[in-house]
C-alpha cells in the first residue's frame, strides 16, 4: 500500500470516527429525553423534558404526540453538539467516571446556567428531591452512554491503525 492510499485510508476512518461520533450523539439525545418523558410519566419527575418546547411556545400540538416526537428531535439535536465537546476535551479519557462526571456537569449547566432560557424549567429550589435524583441519574447514564461510547470508538480507531501500521512494518 503506497503512502498515498495510507494516507487516504487514514482519512476515510477520521471522518467515519467523527460520524460515529454525531450518530452517538444523536442516539444518546433521543433515548435521555425518551427516559426523561418516561420518568415523567410514571411522575418521577414533575417536569417534562417537552419544557425545552413549551419554554418557547405555548401551541397545542406540543402536548400531542408531536410534541413528544419533537422534544426527542431537538435533544438529539443538541445532544450532537454536546457529543462534540465530548470528542474535544475527553476523548481519551479510558475511565468512565469521565462520563458520569460530563453528565453531572451537563445537569449542572442546564440547571444553574441555563435556566433562564427556560421558563418551564423548575429552579433547584422548587424542584423535589425525586425529581432532582431523576435528572441527574438520566443525566449521568447520558454522559456515561456518551463518553463510554466515544472513547470506545477512539480506541478501536486506534487499534485498527496501529494494526495498519504493524502489518507495513513487516512487509
Amino acid at each position: 500500500m503506497s503512502s498515498n492510499e495510507k494516507g487516504q485510508n487514514q482519512q476515510e476512518n477520521r471522518i467515519m470516527l467523527i460520524n460515529n461520533v454525531l450518530a452517538i450523539g444523536f442516539v444518546g439525545g433521543l433515548l435521555a429525553s425518551f427516559a426523561g418523558i418516561i420518568a415523567h410519566y410514571f411522575n418521577f419527575m414533575e417536569f417534562s423534558p417537552k419544557f425545552i418546547l413549551t419554554s418557547w411556545s405555548n401551541m397545542a400540538w406540543i402536548d400531542r404526540w408531536l410534541g413528544t416526537v419533537m422534544t426527542m428531535l431537538v435533544f438529539g439535536i443538541l445532544s450532537v453538539g454536546i457529543a462534540l465537546i465530548y470528542y474535544g476535551l475527553f476523548r481519551k479519557m479510558k475511565s468512565i467516571l469521565s462520563g458520569v462526571f460530563f453528565g453531572a456537569v451537563c445537569w449542572a449547566l442546564l440547571l444553574f446556567v441555563l435556566k433562564p432560557m427556560f421558563s418551564d424549567l423548575p429552579s433547584f429550589s422548587e424542584m423535589s428531591s425525586k425529581s432532582i435524583i431523576t435528572s441527574i441519574c438520566i443525566f449521568i447514564l447520558y454522559g456515561l452512554f456518551v463518553g463510554y461510547s466515544i472513547s470506545y470508538d477512539l480506541q478501536e480507531y486506534i487499534r485498527h491503525n496501529n494494526k495498519g501500521t504493524e502489518n507495513q512494518s513487516k512487509s
